[in-house]
């Protein structure tokens, strides 16, 4: 052993009398104190500060733990170490062990995302991708159960290191959970408090057999491509208007648009004749349940049969029988997940109950169309 080695234990023993951390960095979560050969002296003094726990690890095995308060070291308060030494006759002066502080502060505003997109399987869009980003709070909750399991020998483990072990653990759990949850894509980005709320609930037994506690866990954005969201949007759209008008507002669309692509007097002129002629067919068809019998019978048209009668459906749901309910009704009920493809419904003229799916009106809720049979050759 050379000269400035003796020195070294010989001031290790003679002032080396108080074990303590006082962290500057507000990054570090565990720190590991250090000393000559790891040895601590009878009687030392163990400092552990609110938002520290100290951890005694005795050759890889964990031995005692202490929560804040001022500690001098012996056998009473040693317990688990003095069984670990074999000390059956009292405090063995000075002994090795590792002692580790714990930052068991709460760490805030912790960013997450996916580094890739989530397949999804959508019953109207197909597999789709999104992606999601977020942030979370965590705190250690058992400084022991983390040292040993997750820190190992580091002397300096700092929260971009934990940070690293979380996020693979917070991606995968979030793309099992939205996987499961099978929801519409559209509502996704609308429930998100609902979503971050089952994700954390989730994690957590994962997040607690390391020794963490997760705290909070948001969802700030979920996304998705840009096509995918024009589809959604028509969707939406096409779920809310009537059919009928929607096309006389994207004829009056198209034709407006023809007329401005003429110019000049010619175009202002034929923008007019087309606004007449759209003027006459729109107000015909909105007319035509006015006009009179006599009228009709004086011009020599055709009377237009009787309006058919309305189609009311019962359906059930959990067992139970519910309606009856018009058809756009049963529509928006099967678009808001209350009934599926292959709920039980029924109509007069039905012998039985029978899936949605397989009543021909109602197959439009399912999306995409089915060609008739090719007549025969």
């Amino acid at each position: 052993m050379g000269l400035f080695d003796e020195i070294k234990k010989k001031l290790s023993h003679e002032f080396i009398d108080i074990i303590e951390w006082l962290d500057d960095s507000e990054n570090t979560i565990v720190h590991r104190f250090e000393r000559y050969q790891n040895e601590i002296k009878n009687d030392a003094k163990l400092i552990v500060r609110e938002g520290q726990t100290a951890v005694f690890v005795n050759e890889g095995q964990l031995a005692d733990v202490f929560t804040p308060g001022t500690y001098t070291l012996s056998t009473k308060n040693l317990p688990i170490l003095t069984t670990l030494k074999g000390w059956k006759y009292g405090f063995d002066s000075p002994f090795k062990a590792e002692v580790y502080f714990v930052n068991t502060r709460l760490f805030t505003d912790e960013k997450w995302g996916t580094k890739n997109p989530v397949m999804l399987s959508d019953e109207r869009f197909g597999l789709t991708e999104i992606r999601a980003f977020g942030t979370y709070s965590f705190r250690i909750s058992d400084a022991g159960k983390f040292v040993v399991d997750v820190v190992g020998t580091d002397g300096n483990f700092t929260n971009y290191e934990v940070n690293e072990h979380l996020k693979s653990l917070i991606v995968t759990r979030f793309t099992d959970t939205v996987g499961e949850a099978n929801l519409p894509l559209e509502l996704y980005a609308a429930n998100t408090s609902e979503l971050s709320e089952t994700c954390q609930e989730v994690m957590q037994p994962e997040f607690g057999r390391v020794g963490i506690e997760l705290e909070k866990f948001y969802i700030e954005n979920v996304s998705m491509p840009e096509e995918l969201k024009k589809e959604i949007f028509e969707y939406s759209r096409l779920d809310k208007l009537d059919m009928s008008k929607l096309a006389q507002f994207k004829a009056a669309k198209a034709m407006e648009a023809a007329a401005k692509n003429e110019g000049g007097t010619a175009g202002a002129g034929m923008g007019m004749g087309m606004g007449f002629v759209l003027a006459q067919q729109m107000g015909g068809l909105m007319g035509q349940a006015t006009i009179a019998p006599q009228a009709a019978v004086q011009t020599g048209a055709a009377m237009p049969p009787p309006m058919p009668a309305q189609v009311l459906y019962h359906y059930a749901v959990n067992g139970q029988q519910s309606g009856p309910v018009t058809f756009d009704k049963l529509k928006e009920l099967f678009a808001n997940r209350t009934i599926n493809r292959d709920s039980l419904v029924w109509k007069q003229g039905l012998p039985n109950w029978i899936a949605l799916k397989d009543v021909d009106e109602l197959k439009v809720f399912l999306g995409g169309s089915t060609p008739p049979p090719l007549p025969a050759s």
